[in-house]
């Protein structure tokens, strides 16, 4: 099957290319480059595009004759949605219209679509797919409108599709072949190791007096392998006329301060950090239940456990080309 891959070039984007191609599939990527690397196309063509341009995604659509669609291209930084909403409504609800518009007016029925754990907003309790969504920064905000777009959609013309809701990606490649790179880098378990390669002076908590057992923010962590092997089994999953969404979490949650204890296990340095202001926007526990995934897809995050992501993500950082020296 050939299959588009929007913000292919990106971190989850690239590694889901890879485990399409492992299918037996061909990932077309269509990637603007801004946050994405051209070197993290390996695994089938890649196209120079913007998912704001109909035009140029309805050519690609029909040139490369797609057949399904993986949407991942967004901007994803709760703290500048915040600041810059706008610029997250422009790119995550008018960009996805586009893409939307563009593949109805190609004939093209299947589309997998990379929400977020942040249409859920704050919760005390671990999170599943039938919790009410009520997001609490412009981020979440603009997923839960592309949901409600594509459920549209799925009602009008009969597109099937699959809903992610992403938890918390992490970790890179067991093989090494690609990993983790943003500029700038917000992610914490990237910023822990930074700490350790002697790259960054130490890491920033920000928040230690939430009400959770050591005050700092608990997060469902997910292997960015295991969420490539989810967007594989959905796309045999996708019936036409049909919308399903799924969370995709390991489960179980792990502190900032747990995180930043287990890197230093795993890379034998230490690693300062510094107490700073809670961010806007940032719930205290975000953690997901995950079976429904399980038990529909027979998906198993079997590489999900916290020592495995900061192993594979210390490997690709200490090991590729693209990293300055330790």
């Amino acid at each position: 099957m050939k299959v588009l891959v929007t913000g292919g070039a990106g971190y989850i984007g690239s590694h889901a290319c890879k485990a399409l191609a492992r299918a037996g599939h061909v990932p077309v990527v269509y990637d603007n480059l801004r946050s994405g690397h051209r070197w993290a196309v390996k695994y089938g063509p890649f196209e120079h595009g913007d998912i704001l341009d109909g035009d140029r995604l309805q050519a690609v659509l029909r040139d490369h004759q797609i057949e399904a669609v993986m949407h991942f291209a967004a901007l994803a930084y709760v703290g500048e949605s915040v600041t810059k909403p706008d610029i997250y409504y422009r790119t995550n609800v008018v960009g996805t219209l586009s893409l939307l518009n563009a593949m109805h007016a190609t004939g093209v029925g299947r589309l997998v679509f990379s929400s977020s754990c942040a249409t859920y907003g704050n919760r005390d309790t671990d999170i599943s797919e039938t919790d009410s969504q009520a997001p609490i920064n412009p981020y979440g905000r603009s997923k839960l409108m592309g949901e409600q777009m594509l459920g549209d959609f799925v009602a009008a013309y009969g597109l099937g599709a699959v809903i992610f809701r992403y938890f918390n990606a992490a970790g890179s490649d067991p093989e090494g072949e690609l990993g983790e790179e943003h500029d700038p880098e917000t992610h914490l378990i990237p910023l822990v190791l930074e700490v350790a390669a002697g790259e960054r002076e130490a890491v920033s908590i920000f928040g230690t007096d939430y009400d959770t057992p050591d005050g700092t923010c608990i997060r469902d962590y997910v292997h960015v392998t295991d969420l490539a092997d989810a967007h594989i089994r959905a796309l045999d999953a996708i019936r036409p006329g049909q919308q399903r969404a799924y969370n995709l979490g390991a489960g179980r949650g792990y502190s900032v301060q747990q995180v930043i204890e287990a890197a230093k296990q795993v890379t034998g340095r230490p690693i300062a950090s510094r107490a700073a202001p809670r961010r806007a926007g940032d719930p205290p526990s975000l953690v997901a239940t995950g079976s429904l995934a399980r038990s529909e897809l027979g998906w198993v995050p079997g590489h999900s456990d916290l020592q495995t992501m900061i192993e594979t993500a210390w490997h690709w950082k200490t090991t590729h080309r693209h990293q300055g020296a330790l």
